[in-house]
């Protein structure tokens, strides 16, 4: 059976976006010269740093323009092994990774050889927007396991133990999060992993891409690394978006069990075929030069300054509660005592107020609004002082 319109079936499983309708609102009314204080945004505000860029440009100069290999240049998929041998403790070799088209197609590319129909994908809830969308893409079923505000928005041991199946054949964990900002704890990992070890058919893909913008007292650990035994069951997928704001430039990578690489690559190989091959030279430059470090290290300073200053200003907020984010740069706002949808929530926050939010409905978490502070001070302060009034009217 097709719809009116010829489409597939599978086209059909996907949900329409929660957000669309807010950000075509917020820059028709941008456009419209009104001054809209814009805490949607899902990328860093910053440039990319410059010797990153200077890398592509020769690049370019040098003629690196044409078809590259379709798992990745080769050079690039050792540097992105050494950084994750060195860096998260995982011993991955350079034939264990796939450069993809951003972190979003390797989570795609593992949906697609991964999952079966009758499958199940347990994911936390609150979670990011697409990976739903993938698991329905597949043909498998989602297991949603909602956690608590008062955890931190993590998923607990025993909440993965009681979503456990038969079925059961993936495990969605990110950290740090998008859209909480939860970051695990070494104790919370060591006991997910005794109960992923104690079920031989589940593997776990671990999104790391947030994993350098970390603050206060937490570190970020692979889960990967806890255990010889628990490397073969998990999968990580990361790029260079985040941490080195190259949002633009779509370069991901996806590490695991070299059979499931494998076939990742074959599949990207009758898709999109290899990423853009001078882009690569800058990613290998983010990682393998000495002036990444400091260039990343300033961002996450100030992107932790950005921090602090949303959550004093949040306490003084009437209605709202959120846990203190640890790592990425989202601030997960509970609205549950306005009475208010989230989709209602942003779009009246919008049109009277001129500040845009993304509604949690997005998220799997309708009693929440999501801000993002990558965004200037000046923007943060304006925004949250608009926020106040807004609630203090309700």
């Amino acid at each position: 059976m097709v719809s009116a319109a010829g489409l597939s079936q599978r086209v059909a499983r996907l949900s329409p976006s929660a957000t669309l309708s807010i950000s075509a609102l917020a820059k028709a009314m941008r456009a419209e010269g009104l001054d809209v204080c814009i805490l949607s945004a899902g990328e860093p505000d910053f440039d990319t740093p410059e010797h990153i860029r200077a890398a592509a440009i020769r690049a370019l100069e040098e003629g690196k323009t044409r078809y590259g290999p379709t798992a990745g240049i080769p050079t690039l998929r050792q540097a992105v092994a050494d950084k994750l041998r060195r860096e998260n403790g995982l011993d991955y070799s350079p034939d264990q990774i796939l450069i993809s088209n951003g972190g979003k197609q390797t989570l795609f590319n593992l949906a697609m050889v991964l999952l079966d129909p009758g499958d199940e994908v347990i994911l936390p809830v609150p979670y990011w927007v697409s990976y739903p969308e993938m698991v329905a893409l597949a043909g498998a079923q989602v297991v949603r396991v909602q956690t608590q505000e008062a955890q931190g928005f993590k998923l607990t041991a025993d909440q993965l133990r009681q979503a456990l199946t038969p079925r059961s054949k993936l495990l969605i964990l990110n950290s740090p999060a998008n859209p909480t900002g939860a970051v695990y704890h070494r104790h919370e990992l060591e006991a997910l992993a005794e109960v992923i070890l104690s079920v031989p058919h589940l593997y776990v893909v671990c999104d790391e891409i947030y994993e350098k913008l970390v603050y206060g007292e937490a570190r970020h650990l692979s889960l990967g690394s806890l255990s010889p035994e628990l490397l073969p069951r998990t999968i990580l997928s990361s790029g260079f978006a985040k941490a080195y704001a190259m949002t633009g430039w779509r370069i991901g990578y996806l590490a695991g069990p070299k059979p499931i690489v494998e076939a990742a690559i074959s599949l990207q190989s009758h898709s999109t075929s290899n990423v853009c091959t001078f882009a690569q030279y800058g990613a290998l430059e983010a990682l393998t030069s000495p002036l990444s470090a400091p260039a990343v290290e300033k961002m996450r300073q100030e992107f932790w300054r950005r921090r602090d200053l949303m959550l004093e200003g949040i306490r003084t907020l009437p209605k709202v509660s959120c846990p203190e984010p640890e790592g990425a740069f989202y601030i997960f706002l509970n609205i549950s005592q306005t009475g208010l949808s989230s989709v209602e929530f942003c779009q009246r926050l919008l049109k009277e107020h001129h500040v845009a939010a993304v509604p949690g409905v997005a998220f799997g978490a309708d009693h929440c609004i999501r801000l993002s502070y990558a965004a200037d001070r000046v923007t943060l302060e304006k925004g949250l002082e608009r926020l106040h009034r807004f609630l203090s009217s309700l």
